[in-house]
């Protein structure tokens, strides 16, 4: 099984930070996730959300950022871990470090384009939960 963690970061706004994946990438590409990736050697899961919200986007949460959901997809083999995180920063603080974009969208049109497997479901989820609502302040 291939071990990601990714991303949710909130805006003040309430959008979230999404990636336009390029047609290079190695799986689904151009297609639209969460900033996120592969967890390493040794890492732990939320070490490999940091550090690769880090490395897509320069960006780091304003808070310690939250597991909200794990997520098995044995048909794909992997199994996904999906954190969560307010930031202060805009559009003009990203910095795309991979992909084809990375944009902050709003809470109502984030569903409105197609995702990596099992991305959709999460994300939904996070929409319509307490977590989501905290992150508003």
């Amino acid at each position: 099984m291939k071990l990601l963690a990714c991303t949710f970061l909130v805006a003040a706004d309430g959008s979230l930070l999404l990636q336009l994946r390029d047609d290079k990438a190695p799986a689904y590409p151009s297609v639209w996730g969460l900033p996120g990736g592969a967890i390493e050697p040794g890492e732990t899961p939320i070490e490999a959300a940091v550090r690769e919200l880090m490395e897509e986007t320069g960006l780091a949460p304003d808070d310690e950022l939250r597991l909200f959901e794990r997520q098995e997809l044995p048909s794909e083999g992997r199994i996904k871990h999906y954190f969560h995180g307010r930031t202060g920063a805009t559009q003009a603080d990203v910095v795309l470090g991979e992909g084809a974009a990375m944009i902050f969208v709003p809470a109502a049109e984030v569903l409105d384009r197609p995702f990596t497997p099992g991305s959709a479901e999460v994300i939904a989820r996070f929409l319509a939960s307490p977590e989501y609502r905290s992150a508003l302040g």
